[in-house]
């Protein structure tokens, strides 16, 4: 059995580690920008600015010793768009969508779903993709979809509070995927009761399997 390194960096930006590998996801503008420090793949799951710092990212990407070289990043076209246009390099932007698998730095990507949760029938979705990552991680971004069939997540990023989100969700979430551990994410906007509350009904309601991570604590992630 393999591992990787898992570790939050505020909202809803996780940084993946395997032997001198950096993955990153969602780093937006809630984030700790360090998190974007010697990344090799970046994986984006919608275009919303707490999801991806485009000036930060597309800075972050043009930033390498060759045009060829560098990290590269994958998400939905609407990212791909916006990157392009603040001057990110073409050659390493990938737009994907649901149904797509990918090598990412070493990693084993599958992009999974299409939509974000609905804000307000009012308001169209726009495009997101979740990731399962060497079949261990997901990250569902601003949705809940689930993972495939006949795959045990071992770490869930469960989102616990946006305008999209009742917290009775986020726990059937975790009662759906049933992942060894629950890490709670896109956080930002609650404060410090806000964040004991989720803490106390979702760790409650969603078991033994719910941990909460200061930025940047190591959390070990078996993979088969």
């Amino acid at each position: 059995m393999s591992s990787l390194i898992l570790t939050t960096w505020g909202h809803a930006g996780v940084r993946l580690e395997r032997d001198d590998h950096v993955l990153v996801i969602d780093p937006g503008t809630f984030t700790d920008p360090r998190i974007l420090d010697g990344a090799d793949a970046v994986l984006v799951t919608h275009e919303h600015p707490d999801h991806v710092d485009v000036p930060r990212v597309a800075a972050a990407l043009a930033t390498a010793p060759t045009p060829e070289g560098g990290p590269e990043l994958w998400a939905p076209a609407p990212v791909v768009e916006l990157l392009t246009g603040a001057g990110a390099p073409a050659a390493r932007l990938h737009a994907v969508d649901g149904g797509a698998s990918f090598d990412a730095a070493g990693f084993a990507v599958q992009a999974l779903g299409h939509v974000h949760a609905a804000i307000h029938p009012d308001l169209p979705p726009p495009a997101n993709v979740a990731y399962l990552v060497d079949g261990a991680v997901l990250h569902p971004g601003d949705s809940f979809t689930p993972a495939p069939g006949g795959v045990r997540v071992d770490v869930l990023a469960l989102p616990v509070a946006a305008p999209w989100l009742k917290l009775a969700e986020a726990v059937d979430y975790v009662r759906q995927v049933s992942p060894r551990v629950a890490v709670p994410i896109h956080d930002a906007i609650l404060n410090d009761a806000g964040l004991a509350l989720v803490d106390r009904v979702a760790g409650g309601l969603g078991g033994d399997t719910y941990r909460r991570l200061a930025p940047g604590e190591p959390l070990e992630v078996r993979t088969a």
